[in-house]
């Protein structure tokens, strides 16, 4: 039962990105992608300032600002403008497409910068996935569009972030690294309004609604995805998380007219199944190392055969 809600509470956070994405790309055709950014940031912060507060954690505990919290932090600011700023220009459905790379990124990173050990078999299925990518980006090709670009630099932002999260300080919460990361969007829309000499507008009420819907969408998606991983096992709940490009997909064609080509949608399977693949390998490796952790640290030979047999 707790693996089926888990399913259940990662398919609606996926679907609750799904739609704070569409939120953001609604309204940047009106407001500065700067501007929605530090919004979001202001709203979203807020309600982690909240919950830290009640929680009696302290927002400004010197470990939560320094070394790997900051450049965490920093990550996610870069990850979110260019995300954001891809959402405004290139199709829902083809920045969704693209970010599922994010866990074969990660994957490589790890490998790259953290020493975890990745076989060929691994290092074979992100080559599939980056093929996969190629194909939707389609460099040089009719269609190519340079802006897909923003959102390779969205997940590489993104996975370094992931990355930096495993060496932050254990002692500091999850409302506070989450405080942390929807601040940085107030800092990094202001910079991005900067950059691109773009003015802040006014907000109508329909804007103003779209905007707390993008507010409560994000910080659902995001609640709902932590109690997923506390509740489900992750080897069962994992490969739902590629549920949001199908409601991209949906939202792309049902609310913006998009038509995903076949590249995009073979691109698409191919990440997805490099991924799904990589997952379970990892899965697989890491029942393997428990199982022989468990036979060596028995009383006896006999006995650790007895465990096995049962």
């Amino acid at each position: 039962m707790n693996n089926l809600n888990g399913i259940l509470l990662v398919i609606a956070s996926m679907a609750a990105f799904t739609l704070e994405d569409m939120f953001i790309k609604r309204l940047s055709g009106d407001i500065p992608v700067g501007q929605i950014l530090m919004m979001l940031g202001a709203g979203s912060g807020a309600v982690f300032a909240v919950a830290a507060i009640y929680k009696r954690d302290n927002l400004f505990a010197p470990a939560a600002w320094r070394g790997p919290a900051i450049l965490r932090t920093l990550a996610e600011a870069i990850g979110a403008m260019a995300f954001a700023t891809a959402l405004s220009l290139v199709d829902i459905s083809t920045v969704a497409a693209v970010f599922q790379a994010l866990p074969l990124v990660i994957t490589m990173g790890a490998a790259l910068f953290l020493g975890e050990q990745v076989g060929w078999r691994r290092w074979s299925a992100i080559c599939v996935g980056f093929v996969g990518v190629l194909l939707i980006v389609r460099p040089g090709l009719a269609g190519f569009d340079p802006a897909v670009f923003l959102v390779l630099l969205a997940v590489l932002a993104i996975a370094a972030r992931d990355l930096l999260t495993r060496l932050v300080d254990v002692s500091i919460s999850s409302a506070v690294v989450s405080f942390q990361a929807f601040a940085s969007l107030i800092v990094a829309g202001g910079l991005l309004l900067l950059s691109t000499g773009a003015d802040p507008v006014s907000v109508d009420g329909s804007q103003a609604l779209m905007m707390l819907g993008g507010i409560i969408f994000g910080v659902g998606g995001y609640y709902a995805i932590v109690i997923a991983t506390r509740i489900g096992d992750a080897s069962a709940i994992t490969p739902f998380r590629y549920s949001r490009l199908l409601f991209s997909i949906l939202v792309g064609v049902l609310v913006f007219g998009e038509r995903p080509d076949a590249l995009t949608l073979g691109g698409a399977a191919l990440i997805i199944a490099s991924g799904l693949y990589t997952f379970v390998r990892e899965r697989r490796l890491a029942r393997e190392m428990a199982r022989e952790i468990a036979l060596a640290s028995g009383p006896t030979a006999g006995d650790g055969v007895a465990v096995v047999a049962r």
